[in-house]
């Protein structure tokens, strides 16, 4: 959905916002607010979809605000592609797609007493009543599941999804032992049932989870919740039932009766509801949910419970405060985004102080210069933290940091370590200031600093760090694809000289690899295997994995459709690269520059004699299919072809694709939550605007 240069714009610009606190003018709130748009959207697919959180919640919940503010005050800014009209959306593609019969939607959050107190008091004035009960539970860190019994049998288990449709994924919820494969509902009077809840990994198990990793030399998971939801999608149904997952049912959002069946009292109340499941087998919060009449009682309850979430056997960020009246429920209603009749109360964010003790500064595959902090190891939200990326110098700088400083650290979603603050006021004397290096710490080289960014680099492109993350690019899933020779597999093999570049790995020595602790036959046959299927790879692939900075996915394609063999761009000029679509300075000139290196020259002829294809594949059909000489963009989620598919397609009948919109883009194919590319492209006249329904009409 996302290139990586576009995350990192993305992640980049989320900060940015975050930094801003002015008040924009009139006409700079339209940019303004197509910002928020693009980030929140990009933050809702990283943490519904992805399972990897770029913003914590209470950053993206300030993002979110500061857009519907916007909106409010120049309504105009409302589209009905924005965040704040509609539920987050995206689905992933390995499982069917189901529709839920009732969208599961957002709480709107708090953070404060006073936030609640406010939230009381709209609650009321909706409800026409002095006083509310509210049940209060609390707010679980996992996976959030929907789950179908049609007379009394589970018939349906399924993801959140986009909230209004999930991934199916029944056989895998059946692994979970906490979840029943019948309930006596028919008790009820109750003929179909959806039930919401959450599937979570408690914490003995998550480090137990850990600790075998670990002895098998796989990476260990990042934290319960992201474990919980990728094990949902673990296609081996035998390795989710490993996995010791388990889960809490907290909601019925829909239900029908039997015929002549009353409704019972259990489904009167949210309260009755988390007792009558715990009463049919489930394990709802029934136990630890309190009821109670008024919002000071429920503010001292949420703050009792802060104070021993670290007692608790699972990771919670807060509470669930709810009507407890389905009745007032229904009169109080919602939005499209989140139920007026409930609330979550989130936690305080997860955060200590520790002692900075030194900064080092790694490099990566195109020579840029992180620095990273090393900090006294300390536990924040059960994980131990004692690495944090500082980004670039100029975050140093931004946060006055020195070396020996008392820094506050915090978990950004309970997921992401970064250093808040230094304390100032409480240094000695003693601290020292962080001098960024001047030369590369692995080659020594000189560093530069390329005008207009924020970041240092190493320019040799035989520095030893730069050849092994060239490496794991070279060899990752978008690039050659070698899937059992992956980032440790690769390091280790370079710390033990048995690689030592990219040709080599086509000159593995597998006699010596056998001898390896780990690699038996099986594991060498697998290897052996996807580096030889890798010689094969189609040019665009192999000009992506080279790693030649700003050229992604869809530029190595236009490089690859450019010639006929790889080495007739050592012949182009930047005048000559500048004409291809949808290249401009930036990438012409890096291109040029790698083209320009006799040590990349003579890797190109090294990969060619080991048997690599560095021939086109463009064929007749691509001069002279039906699509010849017409450049297409795709935007927004398409509902019957992967995006991969429909890029396919345009190529194989002699299309071209583009990554952005401008005056050379002929035709953008909308899908559903289009966004600013499809604004942007209204505004150029000669670009046609189709359906995907139109578009695959168009190729038939």
């Amino acid at each position: 959905m996302y290139t990586k240069e576009t995350e990192i714009t993305l992640a980049r610009l989320g900060k940015t916002l975050l930094a801003q606190a002015a008040k924009p003018s009139k006409e700079a709130a339209g940019d303004l607010a197509d910002s928020l748009k693009q980030v929140i959207r990009y933050s809702d697919w990283r943490y519904y979809i992805q399972d990897d959180p770029v913003l914590s919640d209470q950053e993206y919940d300030q993002l979110f605000a500061w857009l519907k503010q916007l909106e409010k005050d120049n309504p105009e800014l409302v589209s009905p592609d924005s965040p704040t009209q509609r539920i987050a959306s995206g689905l992933t593609k390995i499982f069917p797609t189901v529709q839920h019969l009732v969208p599961m939607l957002s709480l709107e959050n708090s953070y404060n007493a006073d936030d609640l107190v406010d939230w009381d008091r709209k609650a009321r004035e909706l409800a026409k009543l002095p006083e509310i009960e509210y049940c209060i539970e609390p707010k679980f860190d996992g996976a959030s599941i929907s789950l179908i019994y049609e007379n009394d049998v589970l018939t349906r288990g399924a993801t959140r999804g986009d909230g209004v449709q999930g991934d199916e994924i029944t056989v895998n919820i059946r692994q979970i032992r906490t979840i029943p494969l019948s309930a006596n509902f028919s008790a009820y009077g109750i003929q179909q049932i959806e039930l919401r809840g959450e599937v979570l990994i408690n914490k003995t198990t998550f480090a137990k989870l850990n600790e075998q990793r670990v002895s098998e030399n796989l990476p260990p998971l990042a934290n319960p919740r992201n474990a919980a939801s990728g094990s949902l999608r673990i296609v081996d149904p035998n390795e989710v039932a490993k996995r010791g997952l388990e889960a809490f049912l907290y909601n019925m959002s829909y239900h029908t009766m039997q015929n002549g069946a009353t409704e019972p009292d259990a489904l009167q109340t949210h309260s009755n509801t988390l007792q009558m499941l715990w009463d049919l087998g489930f394990r709802s919060p029934n136990k630890e949910k309190k009821v109670v009449r008024g919002i000071q009682a429920v503010i001292d309850y949420c703050m009792e419970f802060e104070a021993k979430r670290d007692d608790l056997p699972y990771e919670i960020d807060g509470m669930v405060i709810k009507v407890n009246d389905y009745a007032l429920q229904d009169k109080m209603g919602m939005t499209t985004h989140h139920p007026r009749w409930a609330m979550a109360y989130k936690f305080k964010a997860r955060q200590a102080t520790s002692k900075l003790r030194n900064v080092e500064f790694q490099v990566g595959r195109t020579g840029s210069i992180t620095p990273v902090a090393k900090i006294d190891p300390v536990p924040i939200g059960g994980v131990m933290v004692g690495s944090i990326s500082l980004f670039n110098e100029d975050v140093i700088k931004e946060k006055d940091l020195k070396i020996g400083d008392t820094v506050l650290v915090e978990r950004a979603g309970d997921v992401i370590p970064y250093i808040v603050k230094s304390m100032a006021d409480i240094r000695d004397g003693a601290e020292r200031d962080i001098v960024f290096p001047t030369e590369c710490p692995v080659c020594k080289d000189k560093l530069v600093r390329p005008e207009g960014e924020s970041v240092w680099r190493c320019v040799n492109i035989n520095c030893e760090a730069q050849v092994v993350e060239r490496m794991i690019h070279f060899v990752s899933k978008d690039a050659m694809d070698i899937r059992s020779l992956g980032e440790s597999n690769v390091r280790k093999f370079y710390t033990m000289g048995l690689l030592k570049d990219v040709p080599g790995i086509y000159t593995l020595d597998f006699d010596a690899l056998s001898k390896l602790e780990g690699f038996g036959a099986k594991s060498i046959t697998n290897l052996r295997t996807a580096i030889d299927a890798s010689r094969s790879q189609p040019l665009h692939r192999l000009i992506f994995g080279l790693g030649i900075r700003y050229v992604g996915e869809t530029t190595a394609k236009t490089l690859a459709n450019a010639v006929d063999h790889l080495l007739d761009l050592s012949r182009f000029t930047e005048e000559e690269l500048l004409a291809l679509e949808d290249i401009g300075p930036k990438v012409a000139g890096s291109v040029r520059q790698f083209f320009l290196n006799e040590d990349n020259l003579h890797m190109l002829k090294r990969l060619e004699e080991l048997g690599l294809n560095l021939n086109s594949t463009k064929g007749a059909l691509s001069a002279e299919g039906t699509l010849s000489g017409q450049t297409f963009l795709f935007t927004g989620t398409l509902n019957k072809l992967k995006r991969s598919e429909a890029e396919e397609m345009v190529e194989q009948h002699g299309g071209k694709i583009l990554s952005g919109v401008s005056s050379k883009l002929n035709y953008l194919i909308v899908g559903e939550d289009a966004g600013s590319k499809l604004e942007k492209a209204k505004k150029i006249n000669t670009i046609k605007i189709l359906s995907e329904d139109e578009f695959i009409n168009m190729v038939q």
